[in-house]
């Protein structure tokens, strides 16, 4: 009699195929590593650093992608009168719904930093994937919580956002306080961000369309808007001031407070290290330290080195912070 081999049951065919599929995905998660690496000569990605202003020892690091968006979510706050808890709100809510980063999938039609969706009312998928538009939407429906600033950030944060894990905001509101406190200027000089070499010249004409975009149109003077250049007694070549962004710590249309200024300045500086990448910028300075590109350890440092445009130094509540990109 012949005898017919055994056949798997369907349950061990499917046991059997997850653990092929699971080992593939090993395999192709392990050679993108692995190809990024030879991109990038073995060296890890740039990444951003925020420390604790509060000498607790704190410290986040993220990259330049979450750097640039958690930037935005600041900016955007702040430009619409928001405390800096609102921020931080804002800030865990992203961490917790798409890590930072704007993405276009999630769950049924979610999208975007906070990923919101089109069938409820939030925008269009367009709208939605502009992180600007996104930001103003979440600080929109935060303002109307009654109370929000008093009330623990899982309760505000699932207010607007409804999600089916609302205490998962709870872990990324460390986090997001640090990023708040960098980001909107209270702790100055304590975020700082890594990058590569620039292999073409910055645009100051981007800087001055991306602070606009994020801080409202009345953050530049018209003269600098439109890209002029004001005279400079700090002996800086003039093809640095070509190069130079200068922001004013007080508002076009409003004067800022003595008290408040130095931490105006630094929420612009800050924001300015953020995009550092994305916008080529070679230098930062303000309240007389400056921020450097450099591939590690590009922390803030005080001026004097003979470098042109350090800010003098003091309380942070100068004039002007000075945007210097790539040459």
């Amino acid at each position: 009699m012949v005898r017919v081999p055994a056949q798997p049951s369907p349950t061990r065919r499917r046991g059997r195929i997850l653990r092929f599929g699971a080992a593939l995905a090993v395999l192709v998660a392990l050679a993108g590593y692995l190809a990024m690496q030879y991109a990038g000569g073995g060296k890890r990605a740039p990444r951003c650093l925020v420390v604790s202003g509060d000498g607790d020892g704190g410290t986040y690091e993220f990259t330049a992608e979450q750097a640039v968006n958690a930037a935005t979510v600041s900016a955007v706050g702040t430009a619409r009168g928001m405390p800096e808890r609102a921020v931080t709100i804002a800030l865990a809510t992203a961490l917790q719904e798409s890590g930072l980063r704007n993405i276009n999938h999630g769950d049924r039609d979610s999208i975007g930093l906070f990923q919101q969706r089109p069938s409820q009312g939030w925008g269009t998928e367009k709208q939605i994937m502009d992180p600007v538009y996104t930001s103003e939407k979440f600080y929109e429906h935060l303002a109307e919580v009654p109370g929000y600033s008093r009330l623990p950030l899982t309760v505000a944060a699932q207010r607007v956002q409804r999600s089916g894990f609302p205490q998962a905001y709870a872990k990324h509101e460390p986090d997001a306080a640090l990023l708040a406190a960098a980001l909107t200027g209270r702790s100055p000089g304590v975020f700082s961000c890594e990058t590569r070499k620039a292999t073409r010249p910055g645009d100051p004409a981007k800087v001055r369309k991306a602070l606009r975009r994020d801080f409202g149109t009345d953050i530049l003077p018209r003269t600098e808007a439109a890209g002029a250049v004001a005279s400079d007694s700090s002996g800086s070549d003039d093809d640095e001031e070509r190069r130079t962004v200068s922001v004013p710590v007080a508002d076009a249309t409003a004067a800022v407070a003595e008290s408040t200024r130095g931490r105006r300045g630094w929420e612009l500086a800050h924001w300015a290290v953020a995009h550092a990448a994305e916008l080529r910028i070679e230098r930062v300075s303000y309240a007389g330290r400056d921020w450097k590109a450099a591939e590690t350890e590009a922390e803030w440092s005080e001026a004097g080195d003979g470098a042109a445009g350090g800010a003098s130094a003091g309380d942070g509540a100068d004039e002007a912070v000075r945007i210097v990109t790539a040459r």
